[in-house]
Formats: structure tokens, C-alpha cells, sequence
């Protein structure tokens, strides 16, 4: 078949520029222009048969739908939705660029819509951005994913959502939902801290309403033996909090041996404070903080963490969430999880 035929047209100094439509491929399959969008939308009722036929027609003439043409063609959207409300930039960008990936392997496009501190409820926030964008489904994040409104809502409007939570993955499957366990993570960390020989700790909390928040405290204070004291300031997951927590405890004369932050924002805070004070780290005190993101590596000296797979954790969401979008049966799919692991660096040691 010559090229013109197939919607090829040439230009001398850039060559074949390739404008194949559904069409085109339908003419050559002997098929109908619905039997290829059916087969390209992976719907259930095109025989195998066809299927390969179509497919194999769609990598020889090396088609490349237009998402945005596919969205406005007809009733199928290509487009993954992703909103968030979260300081911590480093999370948020490695989270992206995992959804990213599975997104642009599926040949979907990512929706991203950050949230800034809000009156509205969260269900009413995750609403209006369904209502305004033609999404096919959604990847939530706390607090977002923690959110039983939200939840309630998506199911009631039979939206695909994989929610992303902090806790140990049940005995029962959930195809729609990704966990992290911060709890057997901090746990870890709390293990190692207490191994060092340190009996009198800090806890520099993060937002209180988040499930990791809780998680985290309860993990690491699990590790810890009634002789042990443990005391907790609340606070954000950010580098000023973690700076004016170290303070308050310097001040009031209340330094421990050891400081857990729950993550590493907090724990860099930590730190500058400590070393404006005139702390040598770890000499007078260890300070370990949670997710290895570039503060941890970026500091002086480096922070003991947990090493939280941000990307994995993202892409997987993805993965499943487009395999729900494509009605793929995933009903005996195991939930996923992960656990942090426990990553030791020079910010930590036995106390003098």
C-alpha cells in the first residue's frame, strides 16, 4: 500500500512525517472504524482474533493515538488525575515522576492538581475536579486517600481510584489500594536507636490528622522499654518545624540523648538548630529522620533515615490503577505494600 494511502506525506529535508488515523489502519485491516477504536480502548467484546490482527497492523504502521483527540472523539477519557496537598516538595516530585512513568507506558496523560489550604471539604475538593476534568480515574494521597468521604463519593460515581495509606496491608485483598508500612519502618529505626544505648529521646512530630503521623510514633515507640523516655512534640512535616521544636527543647532545658524526626524536613531543622546551639552531632546527640530524601544526603553530617521508595510506590499506584480503568480483572491480585528500609548514616551513635 503506497504511503499516501496511509495518511504519510513526505517533506524532503524532514522526511516521512506520519499522520495515520484510525481509519487508516481500519482500511487495511478490512475492519470497521469502531472494531479499531473498540480494540484500542481494550474492550472485551472484539475477538482475539481481530484483536492481534489490529494490534499488529498498529505497531507495523507505528500509530500513535492523540490523547487529547481520544478524550474529545467520544465517551472514553485517557487521562489519570492526581491531586495532592502536601508541603514536601521532594514527595511530591518523585511521586509524580513514578505516575508519570506508568502513565506514559499505558498511553495515558497525567492530570496534576495541587491543593492549597482549603474551607471546602475534601470530598467537595476531589468533586469539582472530576466535574471540570474528563479523568478516567484517580491516584489519591493523604490526606486525601484517608479521606471517608471521598472515598464514599468516587464509589458512588463508579470512579476508578487507587488510594495510597499509611499501615500494614490486611489478610484481605485490596485491588485499589497501595500501603506503606511506616509503622514496622519506624519501628526499625527505633530498634537501632534504642541498640546505640540511648534511653532518653525526643519525637518531632508531623500533622497530627495524617495516618503516617500516627504510624510513625507508635512504630518507633514500640521499641522503646518502659525505662525508656520518650518525649513527643507535635508539629508540620517541614524544615521550620523541625528548627523550632530543637529550640523549644534547647531551651527549656530539655536536650535528649537522641531525636526521632518524622521525616527528614523536620530532622534537618533539627539539626541546624542543634549546631547553632553549639550540639556536636552525634557526639551530644543523634538525630535520624524518615524517607532518605535529598536532606538526608544534603546535610552535615548525613542523616540516618528510612529509605522510602517514593517512585516504586507511585508507579505501581499507577499500574494498577490503569489495569482498574481497563476493567482488567485484578480481583486475586495481592494489595501491595512497602516498608521503608532502615539506611544508616553519620547522624546517629552511642551516646556520651
Amino acid at each position: 500500500m503506497p504511503l499516501a494511502s496511509l495518511g504519510v506525506h513526505n517533506n524532503d529535508k524532514l522526511g516521512p512525517i506520519l499522520s495515520i488515523t484510525i481509519r487508516d489502519i481500519a482500511a487495511k485491516a478490512g475492519v470497521s472504524f469502531k472494531t479499531v477504536s473498540r480494540v484500542l480502548n481494550n474492550e472485551t467484546s472484539v475477538k482475539d482474533a481481530t484483536k492481534e490482527k489490529v494490534m499488529a497492523i498498529v505497531e507495523e504502521l507505528g500509530y500513535q493515538p492523540n490523547n487529547a483527540a481520544r478524550n474529545l472523539a467520544g465517551n472514553h477519557t485517557y487521562s489519570v488525575g492526581y491531586i495532592y496537598n502536601n508541603p514536601n516538595a521532594y514527595y511530591v516530585i518523585e511521586f509524580q515522576e513514578g505516575l508519570l512513568k506508568s502513565c506514559h507506558d499505558a498511553g495515558f496523560e497525567l492530570l496534576i492538581h495541587p491543593v492549597k489550604e482549603t474551607n471546602e471539604a475534601l470530598a467537595e475538593v476531589v468533586d469539582k475536579l472530576v466535574k471540570r476534568s474528563r479523568i478516567a480515574g484517580l491516584v489519591l494521597t493523604p490526606p486525601f486517600s484517608e479521606d471517608p468521604a471521598t472515598i464514599e463519593m468516587l464509589t458512588t460515581r463508579k470512579i476508578p481510584f487507587v488510594r495510597v495509606i499509611s499501615g500494614q496491608a490486611p489478610a484481605t485483598v485490596e485491588a485499589n489500594s497501595v500501603y506503606v508500612d511506616d509503622f514496622e519502618a519506624a519501628k526499625e529505626i527505633g530498634d537501632y536507636i534504642v541498640s546505640l544505648g540511648h534511653t532518653d529521646i525526643a519525637i518531632l512530630s508531623g500533622d497530627e490528622e495524617h495516618a503516617s503521623t500516627q504510624q510513625r510514633v507508635s512504630g518507633f515507640k514500640s521499641a522503646l522499654d518502659p525505662h525508656h523516655r520518650a518525649q513527643v512534640l507535635n508539629g508540620e512535616y517541614s524544615f521550620e518545624s523541625g528548627v523550632a521544636n530543637m529550640r523549644i527543647l534547647i531551651e527549656e532545658g530539655r536536650v535528649p540523648s537522641a531525636v526521632f524526626a518524622l521525616n527528614d524536613e523536620i530532622a534537618a531543622g533539627a539539626l541546624f538548630a542543634a549546631r547553632l546551639y553549639g550540639l556536636q552531632i552525634p557526639e551530644q546527640l543523634s538525630i535520624a529522620g524518615f524517607e532518605d530524601s535529598p536532606f538526608s544526603r544534603q546535610t552535615w553530617p548525613r542523616l540516618t533515615t528510612a529509605h522510602q521508595p517514593n517512585h516504586d510506590i507511585a508507579r505501581s499506584a499507577g499500574e494498577r490503577l490503569v489495569k482498574l480503568i481497563c476493567n482488567t480483572d485484578i480481583s486475586n491480585t495481592p494489595t501491595l505494600s512497602f516498608q521503608p528500609e532502615l539506611v544508616k548514616r553519620d547522624s546517629t551513635g552511642i551516646p556520651s
